[in-house]
């Protein structure tokens, strides 16, 4: 069956139909205490995504203790990242039904808890359990929530607030391999862990300054484009109105029937309440316990019936062509990036270069200049004439190219040339929450994202894993950035071609209408 642009939800041509209105917003939209909210996602990518990039140094510390092979012991540090991302569609449910906040105040506790006992590991196969599991789920209840808070309060200068807030990446990445470093030299790699788990409970303060926005407040991109440049507009997919339409009506349909039941059940418990007030006090506490429990229920009902409906319902995202091409390119993307992290300690040693790059270190080289990539590109992405769908493609090109070139690197300074290159070209990821948005709309984007982060861990899940497994055959990690380079560009030709042929399917349409 034909599918047109509005029912995948893109619009690559004329978004004349879709009107600005003037409305009035919450003062705290794109200023007051969204820059609040920009710093706790600051902090968070520097305590989560920052700790994760400096793996590479416990890593070492696992292969001296454990004695066991590279592939094995890579697991640990893949489980940690890849789980913090899988766990993104089930976050999203989390967040449907209790909101950002909890959400994060609950993910700080757990990824404290599983640092802590990661420092009595007796074996890697414990790490597997307390280090992946534990606080790879504690680290995905708090890194979803961050970055949709920042999507959710910014609308005009959104690709600059996602940049700025995952610029933590960078910092922690560069901080964090720092700390490591002096932690597990003077008290040992378990004191370490054990100190790490009491600075990753500063995550729940993070959580506590997700303050949330009334419904009233998150208002959809039909009202409040994010660039003023009809030309911008054009060149980028962008949300159509029909798709809003259409995804509002399902939400206010479900709303509506969830109203009703809420007041139905509230009402029939309320006079109860009141037909027994001559009661004894029990019987008043067990009634305002069943109060309590439906109005949890309703929660945990109304929060269940967004994220299914966004998954599998009328509207599901899947619906959407071009955002499941965004999900194939994220199956491979994530893991390019993030073998260089865990595994260039390793490769350094083997080149005779540990000298060098005990002075500077090579991840710390990308960090840092990933903290500018993120800035400068979401500057670049929020011009008026610049289309954000463009430098992200152009931001994963410089970087697949990168990866395909840094096996032939065998020297400090060409190896330092490339992993510049790979920090700034990677900044792209801060706008990823942007592209997403645009794709599917702000009503949509704690569970698409979720989607998107889901790929992506799986892609991290594996990587490491595979590059260690490869080196343990080849004794060489050249393969390992071959074959993932390679399939890293596969999902960048998807995300070429799907628009090409949405793009081409309306106006064939047309031609034939027109022969009729």
């Amino acid at each position: 069956m034909y599918a047109s642009r509005e029912d995948i939800g893109y619009d690559f041509g004329d978004d004349s139909k879709v009107e600005s209105k003037p409305v009035k917003l919450n003062p705290n939209i794109d200023g007051g205490w969204a820059w609040m909210v920009v710093l706790s996602s600051f902090l968070v990518h520097i305590l989560i995504m920052g700790s994760q990039m400096a793996l590479g140094i416990l890593n070492m510390e696992w292969l001296e203790e454990f004695n066991q092979s590279r592939g094995l012991t890579a697991w640990v540090s893949s489980l940690s990242m890849g789980i913090t991302l899988i766990v993104g569609p089930f976050i999203g449910l989390f967040i449907s039904m209790c909101g950002c906040r909890k959400t994060a105040i609950i993910g700080g506790i757990l990824n404290a808890l599983g640092w802590i006992l990661s420092a009595y590991a007796s074996n890697v196969h414990y790490l597997f359990l307390t280090f992946g599991v534990t606080a790879g789920v504690g680290s995905g209840m708090v890194y979803l929530p961050a970055v949709v808070m920042v999507g959710q309060y910014f609308q005009k200068r959104r690709a600059l607030a996602q940049g700025l807030s995952t610029t933590g990446t960078g910092f922690g990445a560069f901080l964090m391999t720092a700390l490591l470093k002096y932690l597990c030299a003077d008290f040992g790699w378990r004191n370490a862990m054990f100190i790490q788990g009491a600075i990753s409970l500063n995550l729940c303060v993070c959580g506590a300054l997700m303050r949330p926005l009334s419904p009233r407040d998150l208002v959809s991109e039909k009202y409040v484009p994010r660039s003023n440049s009809k030309d911008n507009q054009a060149k980028a997919p962008s949300q159509s109105a029909e798709s809003v339409k259409s995804n509002g009506v399902l939400s206010e349909e479900l709303e509506k029937k969830e109203a009703a039941t809420n007041e139905e059940v509230l009402g029939s418990v309320q006079h109860v309440e009141v037909g027994g007030k001559s009661g004894s006090g029990r019987n008043m506490y067990g009634l305002r316990l069943l109060k309590t429990a439906s109005q949890l229920t309703v929660t945990v009902r109304k929060g269940f019936a967004i994220w299914y409906s966004s998954y599998f319902g009328a509207a599901s995202l899947f619906t959407n062509r071009v955002f499941v091409a965004f999900i194939i390119w994220a199956l491979f993307a994530y893991s390019s990036f993030v073998i260089p992290f865990i595994h260039l300690p390793e490769i350094v040693k083997q080149y005779n270069l540990s000298s060098q790059n005990n002075i500077f270190p090579l991840t710390s080289i990308i960090a840092i200049v990933h903290i500018f990539g993120k800035v400068i590109l979401g500057i670049i992405s929020d011009l008026p004439c610049i289309s954000t769908w463009n430098v992200f493609l152009m931001a994963n090109f410089t970087l697949v190219t990168c990866i395909l070139t840094l096996p032939l690197m065998q020297t400090y300074v060409s190896l330092t040339v490339v992993c510049a290159l790979i920090g700034f070209s990677s900044g792209y990821f801060s706008l990823m929450p942007v592209v997403t948005e645009d794709l599917v709309g702000t009503k949509h984007l704690a569970n698409a994202y979720g989607i998107i982060i889901c790929a992506n861990g799986i892609s991290a899940l594996f990587g490491p894993p595979f590059a260690g497994w490869i080196y343990d055959i080849t004794h060489k990690y050249d393969f390992s950035f071959y074959i993932s380079g390679l399939l890293y560009m596969v999902g960048i030709i998807f995300l070429l071609i799907q628009p090409c042929i949405q793009k081409k399917q309306p106006r064939e349409k047309s031609m034939e209408g027109a022969q009729v």
